[in-house]
């Protein structure tokens, strides 16, 4: 798969919530397989940017399936760790407004409040129970993508607040972007 089977706003899909997995089979290895070179061929085409996670949704498969980046600081290392039926079990700490972008949401970024911190269930590629606990900015990255296996994108938390909109100019710089540009870009639900 490329970046161009990466479906983004408004597409239906990304609103709608993904199924939980109950037997990892070749398909869904194959699914993971997808992801992974629809994210890299994404990124690839973005020279500022990073792509640091996806969910099976975003190339329009309805299933609870999640890649994260394992090294957020290096775009050399192009691993990632798969998680699927992924879930918060509990959210603590403070929450933090800061920037996020989306590989579904065409050039716009947002400032999204979240938890710091997270602990995670799921499952690996394999079906072993995986827990996991996070902070900073791969508890802001678990939340995004569990937030797209439930139908919702980080402009749906921020929807009402103006300010909160940025575009990525051509130097890899975020500068704000007006609001009316935000509502005429087609991105929120009806």
């Amino acid at each position: 798969m490329t970046k161009d089977d990466i479906i983004t706003l408004p597409h239906p899909s990304l609103h709608t919530r993904s199924e939980r997995v109950h037997v990892i089979t070749d398909e869904t290895r194959q699914l993971i397989a997808d992801m992974r070179s629809a994210t890299l061929d994404w990124e690839n085409s973005r020279p500022h940017e990073i792509a640091v996670a996806l969910a099976a949704v975003q190339i329009d498969r309805l299933e609870r399936v999640v890649i994260v980046r394992g090294d957020f600081d290096n775009k050399e290392d192009r691993t990632f760790v798969v998680l699927i039926n992924p879930e918060v079990i509990k959210a603590e700490g403070d929450v933090i407004a800061d920037h996020e972008g989306c590989l579904s949401v065409t050039d716009i970024y947002g400032i999204v409040p979240r938890h710091n911190k997270v602990r995670i269930k799921a499952l690996d590629e394999d079906g072993n129970e995986v827990r996991v606990k996070a902070e900073g900015f791969l508890a802001r990255v678990l939340q995004h993508e569990i937030d797209h296996t439930n139908g919702i994108c980080f402009v749906d938390h921020i929807k009402d607040q103006p300010d909160a909109f940025f575009l990525l100019n051509a130097k890899g710089d975020l500068e704000p972007l007006a609001y009316d540009k935000v509502l005429a870009s087609d991105i929120f639900r009806d």
